[in-house]
């Protein structure tokens, strides 16, 4: 199977091991994996914010990137949320543009739904000797409906304790632009999520969308934690051999 990776914005700039990891475990996996270097961003921020005919260039700009792959994969829910329930709204009016779109959609896929729907896999081989706790992310719980995907990926990971978060269901509150246009409600909701994670006694907090680990995972730092936050897709990777 021939897979393009859609490393996403804020894992090209800032969050780099998941794409990286997401690469190591699908080639572990049998996977072809390209990663097509016309890629961009998906246009989510420029569409959340309104800016739908600005959009439109990005959109264009990624069904050209990833025209041909059998499937194209991406750790994080957010962005391929965007790109099945935002893209055909920015391309309508383009007839050619929504072609493609209908093309490109639906060959994209979060990380846990192509393990465990596409090629029918729940035991990676990880190894991860550690307690941890996982958040779903809003956009894959909600838009999404990754439902129990990540969670049976985590519960075949050797040696891995995972335990239950507290009011899981609970946005954190990053929410993209939400966080820079209502600071004080963000921060606020991001505190109890953190008041939830250090509740479960957890060393680890995963997640699958790398923005929501940023701003739980900056408020559990200056809270002086001791908890990391790792991507699910690094956990699956992990093997025994090379630990973090």
């Amino acid at each position: 199977m021939r897979v393009a990776l859609f490393a996403t914005c804020l894992g090209d700039t800032l969050f780099p091991e998941a794409p990286k990891a997401t690469v190591r475990l699908l080639e572990r996996l049998g996977c072809e994996v390209d990663f097509p270097a016309a890629q961009t961003c998906c246009g989510q921020m420029h569409t959340n914010t309104g800016y739908r005919k600005q959009a439109r260039s990005s959109v264009r700009t990624f069904v050209e990137a990833f025209a041909g792959y059998d499937a194209v994969v991406a750790p994080s829910g957010s962005c391929v949320a965007s790109v099945r329930h935002q893209h055909a709204q920015v391309a309508d009016g383009d007839r050619a543009l929504t072609r493609a779109v209908e093309r490109t959609a639906p060959k994209v896929h979060e990380l846990s739904e192509f393990l465990v729907d596409v090629l029918g896999v729940t035991d990676v081989g990880a190894y991860f000797p550690h307690r941890v706790t996982y958040h779903p992310t809003c956009h894959s719980a909600r838009l999404l409906r990754v439902g129990e995907r990540p969670l049976r990926l985590l519960r075949a990971v050797r040696s891995l304790d995972l335990v239950e978060l507290p009011a899981s269901e609970q946005c954190c509150g990053f929410g993209g632009t939400f966080a820079l246009k209502n600071p004080d409600v963000s921060v606020a909701m991001g505190a109890d999520k953190a008041r939830h994670v250090r509740e479960t006694g957890a060393e680890v907090l995963c997640a699958g969308d790398s923005s929501c680990l940023m701003h739980i995972g900056g408020l559990l730092s200056r809270q002086r934690s001791g908890i990391r936050v790792l991507h699910l897709a690094e956990i699956l990777a992990s093997t025994e051999g090379e630990q973090r």
